[in-house]
């Protein structure tokens, strides 16, 4: 049986799905989007990802599809058609369809609202147990990375670059300092047990996981340092990891070839991991 999608304001098999070619997401990527990640068929961080929502399209100067009880009920009922219980549900939200023009539509177009489910399994993913080996790539993105936009084809080919040099994943590289990952947070540990982490700007993603973390790893005594960080520190950090919706806390082990403390996931890395889990599990929507 198909996933049952929602597209403006109907429930359809995704065969059925449809979009006008005239849409600005497709035309010229001139979208936003979010991935709420599901735990036992509840959502995760959802406030956090409709803050960040509304920031996106005000950013963009783009208006809001539906307000947020309303988001929170399509939500919900996908994932009750699909019977998801682990998984994320994508959301996307464009400037809507009109003549192909590089001048926005007029006030009133309607955005286009698309959402869909995705099954995956990250709790009791093997990564959790071996670490991911990531690769440096040149960061060569627009600058708002801030916003959370569609426009993702470096990330996906510096994704594919890490993958020809047999890694997981890449952290991007901008003036000799790691941005973050292709699609998540990048983190070190120090020799001294101090949490490093880029500090929000127009450079970063500003991550819902990443925001919880640092909260939580404050509240467990951890020094946090919101500072850009190098290449070389990051080699030779005592540990690493990423974050993101749809990967949680993940262990890094190995980063540019160079082995990350012992080779295994860390155990700062996997505290901060059980402790956003428990958290993650006890707030769900």
């Amino acid at each position: 049986m198909s996933r049952i999608v929602y597209v403006n304001g109907a429930y359809v098999p995704e065969e059925d799905a449809r979009v006008s070619i005239f849409d600005r997401g497709f035309l010229f990527g001139d979208a936003v989007y979010e991935v709420t990640s599901v735990l036992n068929g509840k959502l995760i961080d959802f406030p956090s990802h409709m803050r960040r929502l509304t920031r996106s399209l005000s950013e963009l100067s783009m208006a809001a599809p539906a307000g947020t009880d309303e988001l929170l009920a399509i939500h919900r009922e996908l994932i009750a058609r699909n019977g998801l219980s682990e998984g994320g549900v994508y959301m996307m939200v464009t400037r809507g369809a009109a003549d192909r023009d590089f001048v926005f539509p007029p006030d009133g177009t309607q955005p286009t609202l698309v959402l869909f489910t995705q099954a995956w399994n990250e709790v009791r993913s093997p990564e959790v147990e071996n670490g991911l080996r990531v690769a440096f790539v040149p960061d060569l993105r627009w600058g708002r990375r801030d916003i959370k936009t569609v426009q993702l084809l470096w990330p996906s080919m510096a994704k594919m670059e890490a993958r020809r040099l047999g890694k997981d994943d890449a952290w991007l590289v901008e003036d000799g300092m790691v941005t973050e990952g292709t699609s998540n947070n990048a983190h070190i540990i120090d020799r001294e047990g101090r949490l490093i982490t880029r500090a929000l700007s127009n450079s970063i993603l500003h991550g819902t996981t990443r925001a919880s973390v640092l909260r939580l790893a404050d509240e467990a005594g951890l020094t946090v340092e919101e500072r850009s960080f190098s290449c070389d520190e990051a080699r030779a950090a005592a540990e690493a990891f990423i974050t993101s919706a749809g990967h949680f806390v993940m262990p890094v082990t190995e980063i540019d070839d160079v082995v990350i403390g012992d080779g295994r996931p860390g155990p700062l890395t996997l505290r901060l991991r059980r402790l956003y889990m428990e958290e993650a599990a006890r707030t769900a929507l």
